[in-house]
Order: structure tokens, then sequence, then C-alpha cells
């Protein structure tokens, strides 16, 4: 839903869409996905009679972090386009412009733990799963059945 709302603000900035923002982190990995923010893409302006079939020229990805990330972004930069490339699928990016500004760090939501299933509730879970021949795909549907069953029993009230 926010992904609708959000691609207008993201043209603007240079991204065709919400994807790389949105899948920041599982492209440039666990040290920079919460400490570095993409900020905009500067794309090179393009000859009116460029030839269509040629690709456009790669952008310069302008992003956001702290003074010691951004020294040791400047010295992972060729990794991080190459792993933004591949998330393009074709050479986007040919360079990463770092500034130095404070970056607000996203916390991990922690999530409400769920209420133990009634008796009659996990009876009701195990007559429906007596006909999985499989013991391991049967407890992993108990598992998946409990937490449904508990999180939407409190909704349904």
């Amino acid at each position: 839903m926010v992904g609708k709302a959000m691609t207008p603000a993201c043209k603007k900035r240079g991204f065709a869409s919400i994807d790389i923002i949105a899948s920041w982190a599982d492209i440039v990995g666990e040290r920079y996905g919460t400490r570095v923010q993409p900020d905009r893409l500067i794309w090179p302006r393009q000859p009116e009679l460029s030839d269509p079939e040629r690709p456009p020229q790669p952008a310069t990805l302008v992003v956001h972090t702290d003074g010691p990330t951004a020294l040791m972004l400047s010295h992972d930069s060729p990794q991080v386009i190459e792993r933004i490339n591949t998330f393009y699928g074709w050479a986007a990016i040919s360079r990463i412009k770092i500034q130095q500004k404070p970056v607000a760090v996203k916390r991990a939501s922690t999530r409400k733990a769920l209420r133990p299933l009634t008796r009659s509730e996990e009876q009701q879970l195990d007559a429906k799963l007596e006909t999985v021949e499989n013991d391991r795909l049967r407890e992993a549907l108990k598992k998946l059945g409990a937490q449904v069953i508990a999180r939407n029993a409190g909704t349904a009230a």
C-alpha cells in the first residue's frame, strides 16, 4: 500500500520505484543497512538523439551516513555498487557520493507475545492436521496454525 504512495516521491529523487529503498538493507548488507540511507540518484543528461537500444549512462547514488561509516563505505563502495547493480540487473550506478548527515536508526519492532492456545483450540488444530502424513510438515503447520489462531482470536472479539 505504501509503495504506491511513495513511488511519486521516489521518482522526484531519481529512483524509478521504491524497490531499492524498501530493499536497501538486503542489498547493502548488515553493515550498511541501518547506517546508510539512499537519498537520490543523479542521472547524467542524455543527448536527445541517443540510441533507444543503448542503456542510459550510469547514475551517481547520493547517500548519507555518519563520519565513521562514511570512511568504511568509501573503502567498500566498489562492492556496494556491484550489489546495487546486481539488484537492478544492469550497470545502473557508476559511483556513490557520500554526504555526512545523521542517520535515523530504525529500531526493530518488538512483537507482542502471543497467548497460548486453549485446550479446545489445540484439539481442533490437531484434528485438522491429523491427515498430514509428514511429521515435519505437520509440526510446521501446527506452529503456523497456533500463531494464526492466537493472533486472530483477539481481533475477532
